[in-house]
């Protein structure tokens, strides 16, 4: 971050599908480092529930599911009063600029995101949106002049795809975006499933005793925790590398905690994988649960939550605005009310 982008406020842009119980694994990722950047810049949190519809799904459960998100993005620590929290199809600037920026992506890395191979694996029914949805994913980013995503580590691809889209466009149609830079967490960017560590926990993939979710009880959550698959060593160890099951263990509880890695591997030094497995869960419990008692609190009152959701995106169009439109003045669109436009200020910086 340069001196200049601290001095005129960053913008920070996130996104996050309402697909399925949000684990532990997208609050270590994703909503914790969402609170925190409201200390430093402007923030826009972004429902992508156009996103969910890549994939086979069941409209009253997006519709659901989608307050569930709201509930818990609030529940986690976001302020409506310090940041705009809306839902993207509530913009349609976020479809326009997907559409425009395809124009400057390329098929074939398209083609190389890891994540369409996996999610297209097996599947008889392959819809486009899925192939172009890091079209999408890009527009997501650069209509708000975007200086930091903070992301988990397993969207790293994607964000690396739509600065190469802002450069490509920037080069041909002259300096429109600004390259944004990805923020991820140096401990819990990729929490593992607890019974198979050598895959990421996923909301739609892991097992039911794999996955910690926000909304677990605290007896389910010790339950899980005392069954987790830990290594064949008998040694509490830290080797992130080896993507082993006590290296998951300690990277939890370094999150649920704010205790250091090496200060809890020197804490468990000569204990077994039973202490260290019982002591994960009453710190996750610990951390979860007040969470937990927000997001239901939050969740029983729909019509407020739609009240703020309609507040945020009110506030993310008036955003969007200039950039879709500077977009479109680029690229030689004839604009029904151009006048309005050009007497109003550009985004910042350009």
């Amino acid at each position: 971050m340069t001196d200049t982008q601290t001095q005129t406020k960053l913008k920070i842009f996130s996104g996050i599908q309402p697909t399925g119980r949000k684990t532990l694994g997208n609050y270590s990722g994703g909503f914790r480092q969402y609170a925190q950047t409201q200390e430093v810049g402007e923030g826009f949190f972004c429902i992508v529930d156009l996103h969910s519809i890549t994939v086979d799904y069941d409209p009253d459960e997006l519709r659901s599911s989608t307050l569930d998100l709201a509930a818990m993005l609030f529940a986690t620590g976001l302020d409506p009063e310090r940041s705009t929290i809306f839902c993207q199809s509530h913009v349609t600037a976020h479809a326009e600029a997907a559409w425009l920026l395809s124009s400057v992506t390329s098929y074939g890395q398209l083609g190389r995101m890891t994540q369409f191979k996996d999610k297209s694996e097996n599947r008889e029914f392959i819809a486009a949106g899925l192939f172009t949805y890091p079209v999408l994913m890009a527009g997501d980013i650069l209509l708000y002049q975007t200086d930091v995503v903070p992301i988990g580590d397993d969207q790293r691809q994607h964000l690396e795809l739509a600065r190469d889209v802002a450069e490509r466009f920037n080069y041909r149609f002259g300096e429109t975006f600004r390259v944004p830079d990805g923020q991820y967490p140096e401990i819990g960017g990729r929490i593992m499933d607890l019974q198979e560590p050598t895959k990421k926990m996923s909301t739609t993939m892991s097992s039911e005793q794999g996955a910690v979710y926000v909304a677990d009880t605290p007896d389910q959550i010790r339950k899980k925790f005392k069954s987790a698959v830990t290594d064949s060593e008998r040694e509490i160890r830290y080797d992130p590398a080896a993507k082993a099951g006590v290296s998951n263990l300690l990277e939890i509880m370094s999150v649920a905690t704010g205790e250091t890695i090496d200060d809890l591997v020197a804490r468990f030094d000569g204990s077994g994988y039973g202490d260290l497995k019982e002591a994960v869960g009453e710190s996750v419990v610990a951390l979860l649960t007040p969470i937990r008692e927000r997001f239901e609190a939050l969740r029983a009152d729909e019509r407020e939550l739609q009240r703020l959701l309609a507040v945020g995106a009110e506030k993310a169009r008036r955003a969007a605005e200039p950039t879709l439109e500077l977009m479109y003045d680029r690229m030689g669109f004839v604009r029904p009310d151009a006048g309005r436009f050009f007497g109003a200020a550009r985004p910042r910086g350009l």
